[in-house]
């Protein structure tokens, strides 16, 4: 069965948005969730964290940015042309219920997998604070979106270029230092970012969550490929997460492992762009 594009666009440098018609997987969708996806049958599988879904459209969103070979290609597809798998929803949902006052942090392609997450706390009452930021204004994603699925939006720029001249981490600590009561903070981003969050965050009576991005092969457990050490026990990304107690993971080993491939990942990269430029593709 092939996948179908409806929409593509590039919604920032090197960052595209990716409408697909996934009855099945919109109809199951829950926020926190992803699918794993391969262009054609000769393709490297992908994880991709569930942007957005529309189970009356049948559709799922997803958004990626161009870093390796495989979000390079998924890059060139164009609406009206299709996937050969778009597998899921996988993993499991996030906790969403009625808590309180939540404090939702997203740097860079994080505030992707975060919009659910807005969307879904808001409906089911909380009060949700949501804070993104970027490298630069230019590199934002999802502003309007996330304005309107939160109580509060704050803006973060590396260089100043629009909101706080700084990290999310310095306007989530403001908000916690406030008086502010609040339940529960979810940060998603680059996992020095998470890291960093969950040290800043970790002083104050809240609870911390985080959504791994470990390697990932078959995305049911069986390979091993994604194991993460959280609360000193093994756990799987694909099927025990992506979400955990940020207190309780291991992000130097995270990284590490997530480093492991990075020079064939270099490799397949160049490969790919020097076939391009000679017309191979």
């Amino acid at each position: 069965m092939a996948y179908r594009i409806l929409e593509k666009e590039e919604i920032a440098p090197s960052v595209h948005r990716m409408v697909v018609d996934a009855p099945d997987v919109a109809k199951a969708a829950k926020a926190g969730q992803f699918i794993i996806l391969r262009i054609n049958e000769l393709g490297e599988r992908i994880p991709l964290t569930i942007a957005d879904f529309e189970k009356e459209k049948g559709t799922v969103t997803v958004i990626f940015q161009e870093m390796g070979k495989t979000t390079k290609q998924l890059a060139k597809l164009s609406a009206g042309e299709s996937l050969e798998d778009f597998v899921g929803p996988l993993g499991t949902p996030s906790d969403i219920r009625k808590l309180g006052t939540i404090i939702l942090v997203g740097g860079g392609i994080g505030v992707a997998p975060l919009y659910p997450q807005a969307i879904s706390y808001t409906e089911a009452g909380n009060r949700v604070i949501s804070v993104i930021g970027a490298r630069n204004k230019d590199l934002l994603i999802l502003e309007d979106e996330m304005r309107k699925a939160s109580s509060e939006l704050y803006i973060a720029t590396d260089d100043g270029s629009k909101g706080h001249h700084g990290f999310v981490t310095d306007i989530m600590k403001k908000i916690l230092d406030s008086g502010e009561k609040v339940v529960r903070v979810v940060i998603i981003g680059p996992p020095i970012m998470m890291k960093v969050g969950a040290g800043v965050a970790s002083p104050y009576d809240v609870e911390i969550l985080v959504s791994l991005n470990s390697i990932m092969v078959d995305g049911t457990g069986m390979c091993g490929g994604c194991r993460v050490t959280v609360g000193g026990k093994t756990r799987f990304t694909c099927v025990d997460g992506p979400e955990f107690d940020a207190r309780k993971v291991d992000f130097i080993e995270l990284m590490n492992k997530l480093a492991m491939y990075r020079g064939e990942e270099i490799i397949a990269a160049e490969k790919y762009e020097e076939e391009c430029r000679c017309g191979l593709h």
